[in-house]
Order: C-alpha cells, then sequence, then structure tokens
C-alpha cells in the first residue's frame, strides 16, 4: 500500500458535474481529491481487505439474532423500550438489507482492524461506486496509469443486482428519501434510486420531511399515495426519538435498511463482538464505559455517532484528541490503533458489503487520526501483485 502523488485531471471538475457528482466540493473545501491515489497489490485485497470483510460481516449478522433474543443486550446497546419488539420482529421476518460500510484501518501490513460498522445510513457511496471507477478507466485511457491497472470495485454491478432481488421483497410503491437541503444525501440517494431502476426496480423521490402520515397510519407522498416501502438516508436512532418515529410502529411500511439495522450501526457491538471473539486478528479490544477518565492508548465513543464527533483519543504518549459534537448517549472504550500516516495523510478504508458480498473499498484521508466531515476522497488502483508494484510514471 502506497500514497502515489499524480496531477489531478484538468477537466475533473467538468467531468464530475456532468456525471450529476455536485458535491465534489462542500462548504467550499474539497472533498473528491485525486491530487493522489492509494496503490495496493491484488494480495493485499485479496486477503487482508476483501475477505476479513466478509469474516467480519458474517460474524456481525450472528450477533443480530442474540441481540434481539435479549432484553438486556438491548438495554445495553440504548434501544428504546418501545422499539424492541419492532427491531426484533424485523430481524426475525428476515426484513432485507441492502448494503453497510465498514471503516478498517489498514497500512499494508498485518491485519485490518475494524474500527465501526456504518450499517444504516453508510455515505461515500455515489464516490466509491461511480466516480473513483470513472477515474480509473480516464487515467488509463491517458495513459497515466497502465492499462492493467484495476480497482476494488464491483459495487455498481453488485446494487443493481441486489434491487433485481428486492423487487420481489419490498412493498410497492418504494420511494427513496433524504433531507431535502443535504447536497450529498440527496446525491446519494439519486444514485442509489437510478440502479435500482437499472436492476428493475423503478421508484419514486421524496424529500423526507415531505412524508406525511395518513388517518389510516400509512405514510403518505406528497399526493396522499401511501409508500409501502421507504429507503431512508437518515439515522433510524433520531427517527425513534422523534414523535414522529413512533408512526412506525402502526404504519405496516416497510424500511430499507430494516430496522434490525440498528444493532449493527450501534458502537455497543464493538465489544459485543470482542467478548465473543476475544483476539480476533481483525478485532481491537474493546468495553462499554465506564465513564472515568480516559487511560492512555484508549478511545472513547459514543454508542450513536457519525463523522467523528465526540470521540476521544488518548496515546500512550499522553496526548490527547478531541473531536466535539452533540452526542452525549452511553460510550465504549476501544484499543487505540491509530491509522497510518502518509507524510501528515490519514487514510481510512471504507469496506462496502452489497447483500452479504464483500464489494469494494472507498478511502477518505484526513490530516487528523480522527475522521471528521472535512475529510477528502481519495480514489485507489490495484497495479501490482504481491511481488511487487507496478513502476508508474507521474
Amino acid at each position: 500500500m502506497r500514497r502515489v502523488p499524480i496531477a489531478p485531471r484538468p477537466d475533473w471538475r467538468r467531468r464530475a458535474e456532468a456525471c450529476g457528482f455536485q458535491f465534489h466540493t462542500i462548504k467550499g473545501a474539497p472533498y473528491w481529491d485525486e491530487s493522489a491515489y492509494y496503490a495496493f497489490t491484488l494480495d493485499q485485497i485479496e486477503q487482508h481487505l476483501e475477505g476479513p470483510t466478509i469474516e467480519l460481516h458474517q460474524m456481525a449478522l450472528a450477533l443480530v439474532d442474540e441481540v434481539v433474543a435479549s432484553d438486556a443486550l438491548m438495554e445495553q446497546l440504548a434501544i428504546p423500550d418501545a422499539f424492541r419488539d419492532y427491531v426484533a420482529q424485523s430481524w426475525r421476518r428476515r426484513d432485507p438489507h441492502l448494503y453497510g460500510r465498514m471503516d478498517l484501518a489498514y497500512d499494508g501490513h498485518g491485519p485490518a482492524k475494524l474500527y465501526e460498522l456504518n450499517y444504516d445510513t453508510p455515505t461515500s457511496l455515489y464516490e466509491a461506486a461511480f466516480f473513483q471507477w470513472e477515474w480509473l478507466e480516464n487515467q488509463r485511457e491517458r495513459g497515466t496509469l497502465p492499462a492493467q491497472a484495476d480497482q476494488f470495485n464491483s459495487l455498481h454491478e453488485a446494487l443493481v443486482k441486489r434491487f433485481s432481488e428486492l423487487a420481489t421483497r419490498l412493498k410497492p410503491p418504494l420511494y427513496f428519501a433524504a433531507v431535502g437541503r443535504s447536497a450529498e444525501d440527496q446525491g446519494t440517494v439519486s444514485y442509489l434510486r437510478d440502479c435500482a431502476a437499472q436492476g428493475g426496480l423503478p421508484a419514486g423521490a421524496i424529500a423526507l420531511e415531505d412524508i406525511g402520515v395518513a388517518s389510516d397510519g400509512h405514510f403518505t407522498d406528497m399526493d396522499d399515495v401511501a409508500i409501502g416501502s421507504l429507503f431512508k438516508l437518515y439515522p433510524l436512532e433520531d427517527l425513534f426519538s422523534d414523535p414522529f418515529g413512533l408512526e412506525l410502529l402502526r404504519s405496516n411500511l416497510q424500511l430499507l435498511e430494516p430496522a434490525w439495522k440498528l444493532v449493527l450501526s450501534n458502537k455497543g457491538v464493538l465489544p459485543l463482538l470482542w467478548e465473543r471473539h476475544r483476539g480476533h486478528p481483525n478485532l481491537l479490544e474493546a468495553h462499554f464505559d465506564d465513564g472515568v477518565r480516559l487511560p492512555p492508548g484508549w478511545v472513547r465513543k459514543p454508542l450513536f455517532s457519525r463523522e467523528g464527533a465526540n470521540v476521544e483519543m488518548h496515546f500512550a504518549d499522553g496526548r490527547f484528541l478531541h473531536e466535539v459534537g452533540p452526542y452525549s448517549d452511553a460510550t465504549i472504550r476501544q484499543q487505540l490503533h491509530s491509522l497510518p500516516s502518509f507524510s501528515g495523510h490519514y487514510p481510512l478504508i471504507g469496506s462496502w458489503v452489497v447483500g452479504d458480498a464483500a464489494s469494494g473499498i472507498g478511502i477518505r484521508e484526513d490530516s487528523s487520526p480522527i475522521t471528521r466531515d472535512s475529510a477528502r476522497f481519495v480514489p485507489h488502483a490495484i497495479v501490482g501483485e504481491a511481488g511487487g508494484p507496478i513502476t508508474i510514471e507521474v
């Protein structure tokens, strides 16, 4: 694994916007960054990323079965009492799921380490599935990358296939929803809606705040059409904490992602996984937090948090990092395993699962060991076998 500087394409902004990638720049700062890419060998991808992703995913699914059968575990994960049966029933019915992203620390040597699971509202999908592949193809055409350069990325094909499988398992009509003012979230659901259409599953679109509730409990669109299934790019824990969320209990609405994903989007699964698979090479030691001063060599994370918010990191040398944020719920402690630093650039690998298959990676890079909402997306390429990388002129 190497970070390779490369000249950005002079027309990349035009190409991004032509592809519908409108959030390549966020609040005036670059989000998409092609001034470098991460180079991997095929062996690193297959042995250290793809294989462990499949194994960790199966371990996580096995944990759901245990959690939904235990009120004590539901309590430990702070799942609201009013929704516990709702969550458990969605698992017992095996309500179908679409995708998830696990965040891994990896430096090209030794096993990747699981930071957390993002299995309810994972983002950075469009740029991982589509635009970094467009970048790879264009760089090969330009001769900047060798013709045999590849990418661990079958995300688009996997999403289309998965939607074709879901076509008979979702209640019609299907709608895609996100907060109307979020360009990034709207871009993500627009891309997913296109994938669904390619998979033979046409769907409507609606801003989350425009969804209504009829007198009979059905969720409705702006024309009072009852919604059968809803893909919502909005955190389940936030939906459950809102009075509007209580309407789910009588709505007969099918959610995508399903309610059981609340278990896996919860950082409390990290100590539970450690307890059941102690010493697993891809897991970091983790425990439910007792609230005392964080000792050196540990990280504190809220059960529900996103984009690094409220994460505390205490290094062995005494350094202390703390990212502010709005989360004040229960926390866990996880053994500190810092992201690798490539000249001050810290890459976090998002390994994607579509259905139950490992389907590709995307890399977000920050100038801090805590990956924040200001992190940039940097593409990757497979440019060699285990015997050594291909020489690339840049």
